[in-house]
């Protein structure tokens, strides 16, 4: 077992984000998860997230607060504890339309390293 207390999280910068301030939860360091990492994003109004693609699925999944996703031509708001994946290379945007700060875990596979 791994435990990363929330004190002991570290910020990080996410390429296309706006308003908005990440802390690394679990992964890219040693004896953490192999396969996956998790992220907590921090939202202020009107920030966001795209719109753009990756070749990685992701799981968002709500905590307090409210974003709208966009993907595939369909667009939904998401609530606390709703949640949503978005499949690898599918252009997204996500964005906090309201005036509250919404909170989000993000889940998502390593990149694939250059061979």
């Amino acid at each position: 077992m791994r435990v990363r207390r929330f004190a002991e999280a570290k910020p990080y910068e996410a390429p296309n984000h706006v308003g908005m301030k990440a802390l690394r939860l679990q992964g890219f360091e040693e004896g953490g998860p192999e396969k996956f990492w998790t992220g907590l994003s921090h939202f202020l109004p009107g920030g966001g997230a795209g719109p753009d693609s990756s070749p990685l699925e992701k799981v968002y999944v709500v905590l307090s607060g409210e974003v709208t996703v966009r993907a595939d031509g369909e667009e939904t708001v998401l609530g606390p504890l709703d949640s949503c994946f978005i499949a690898g290379n599918v252009v997204r945007e996500v964005v906090n339309a309201s005036n509250h700060v919404a909170t989000m875990l993000v889940v998502m596979p390593y990149p694939e390293k250059a061979a």
